[in-house]
This record gives C-alpha cells, sequence and structure tokens, in this order.
C-alpha cells in the first residue's frame, strides 16, 4: 500500500535519520520525503514521508515512531482506494448513519469516509450522502451489499453513485 505520512521530528541533529529508518525495519519503501525545516512546532519539523507498507505492518511502524518521539499528525493511503458514494433519503438522523459507518468498518476495510446530511423537510426525512474511500474492490463489493440490506432494514431508499 502506497501511504503518505506528515510527521514532526525533534530539531536536533539524526532524528530524521531515526524516524526514516523504522519504514525498512518494517521492509517498507520510501518514495520520497520533504523535511520542512520552516514548519516547527514545539521544537519539532514537519516531515511528509510517501512510502509503500504491507497495511498490516502499519500499526508496529507507528509503535516504533511513538518509542523513538515522533509525533503523526497525518496519515493515509495514497493510491489504491475504491470511492464509493451513497445517498441515503428517509427517516434517519446523524445517529444512526454514524453507527452504520462504524458497523460497515468493522465488516470491511475503510480507508476513510464523510457524512453530509441535509435538515429535514416537513417531516419527510432527510437526505444523507456518505463519500467512502475503501482498500479493495471485494471491500467495495462487501461495503454495497452491506448499505442494501441495512437500508432496507430502517426503509431508506439507498442509491449508489456511479464511479469513473
Amino acid at each position: 500500500m502506497l501511504v503518505n505520512a506528515d510527521i514532526y521530528v525533534k530539531d536536533i541533529p539524526g532524528s530524521l535519520v531515526r524516524s526514516l529508518e523504522p519504514i525498512s525495519a518494517v521492509d517498507g519503501n520510501i518514495v520520497g520525503v520533504v523535511h520542512n525545516r520552516e514548519q516547527v512546532i514545539d521544537g519539532m519539523i514537519s516531515v511528509n514521508l510517501t512510502f509503500n507498507v504491507e497495511s498490516e505492518k502499519l500499526e508496529t511502524l507507528k509503535s516504533i515512531w511513538k518509542s523513538r518521539d515522533v509525533v503523526i499528525a497525518k496519515m493515509g493511503s495514497v493510491a489504491g482506494t475504491v470511492p464509493m458514494d451513497y445517498i441515503l433519503i428517509g427517516n434517519a438522523d446523524c445517529t444512526f448513519t454514524e453507527k452504520l459507518m462504524k458497523e460497515a468498518a468493522e465488516a470491511v476495510a475503510l480507508s476513510s469516509y464523510e457524512i453530509n446530511a441535509s435538515s429535514q423537510t416537513n417531516g419527510e426525512g432527510r437526505t444523507i450522502r456518505i463519500s467512502a474511500k475503501l482498500e479493495t474492490k471485494e471491500d467495495a463489493k462487501k461495503l454495497d451489499a452491506f448499505m442494501v440490506e441495512s437500508c432496507a432494514k430502517k426503509k431508506l431508499t439507498c442509491i449508489r453513485g456511479l464511479t469513473a
């Protein structure tokens, strides 16, 4: 998996190297490094990394970084995600939608998701848009089946968006 991470390392000699070594320790391969000496927070310098690593080794990498006082500001998959969009129409609230997506995250490998809800109008329900990014096409198929089944139980209309 191709990963992009924004980390912060101490502004002392050797910190950058100490933050990069763990990537190879988990059999990762560094693609790019941007060491931004102008972006300093609490004596720590911003570093943007792009690297390839097996997804199951990310937790090990995070643990190593934590033990070396590396702060992870942001980390996510760069490529290889499958986008899925859904529109739910009917009597659903934000609590239901959050619960739905937590259950979905237990069933499939969600890289990320975003929820947008309209205001309820005239007691006729609301429109909820869910945009998700999944790690594999197989997970996208599983999410599709999960969404259709869950919406049917709640008597919601579920429309899946088309992606290019």
